[in-house]
């Protein structure tokens, strides 16, 4: 299976206005990691073709899995289509495969802004599901998504087969002091185990515990072996309880 890389664009105006929350992200990268596959940048731009080819190029060049969030449908500021064609040289064209499913779809109400849908850049690749009216967009590395979330969500689970990596391994500890007590023991821990993806996330006011503390690494034996360090360099006392 190996590793996997992805990075995540999302594009609108409204995203940045603060008129619309983003949940796209945040719910991918929920899918993501259970998948193995190791999100490393979430970036979110206006509706400008420069910006979107831009940032859209370097994610192109430096992850394995690109998705694209927004800016597909059929107004003036939906570009999306055009700045991922201007990021891979590439031409826009009306694919006639998704103009004939527009136009069964919308019948006598087809106009010439819902056949704008139909464009892909070209050499785009049709990923169909019994389950969606309408395919995926798929150019190189890049999965196109639309920015309505409950599309996003449904169109995202029939892509899901097909990004399989090597999982990772997770051990949680929560504790009853704070992270200004456990600070030296997480430092101990990372000096033993420099490899390990350890987090600290404190939480205010809970009526159970002060810190979250998580151990990953796609190396079952090392995150054991890590999670057993930890709990044995940790105050006695301080641990409420773990997951495995």
């Amino acid at each position: 299976m190996g590793d996997l890389s992805a990075g995540i664009v999302v594009i609108g105006n409204e995203i940045l206005s603060g008129k619309v929350v983003d949940t796209n992200s945040p719910f991918l990268a929920g899918e993501l990691r259970p998948l193995g596959v190791t999100l490393r940048r979430i970036s979110t731009i206006p509706d400008e073709l420069p910006l979107i080819a831009r940032e859209v190029r370097e994610h192109h060049e430096t992850y394995n899995l690109v998705f694209t969030s927004g800016g597909v449908g059929p107004t003036h500021d939906d570009v999306t289509i055009e700045g991922i064609a201007m990021a891979l040289g590439r031409k826009v064209i009306v694919h006639p495969d998704i103009a004939d499913k527009l136009k069964t779809f919308y019948g006598d109400k087809i106009n010439a802004a819902r056949l704008k849908m139909a464009e892909v850049p070209e050499g785009a690749e049709l990923l169909t599901d019994m389950s969606l009216n309408f395919p995926t967009i798929k150019v190189e590395n890049i999965y196109i998504l639309p920015g309505i979330p409950e599309i996003f969500r449904s169109k995202f689970e029939t892509l899901k087969p097909r990004f399989s990596a090597d999982p990772y391994c997770l051990k949680v500890v929560y504790t009853r002091v704070g992270e200004g007590t456990i600070a030296e023991y997480l430092n101990d821990t990372m000096r033993a185990f420099p490899e390990l993806l350890l987090g600290s996330y404190p939480k205010i006011n809970h009526p159970e515990y002060m810190v979250k503390v998580t151990l990953e690494s796609k190396d079952a034996g090392y995150v054991g072996r890590a999670f057993a360090h930890l709990l044995t360099v940790l105050p006695e006392g301080s641990v409420v309880r773990t997951e495995e």
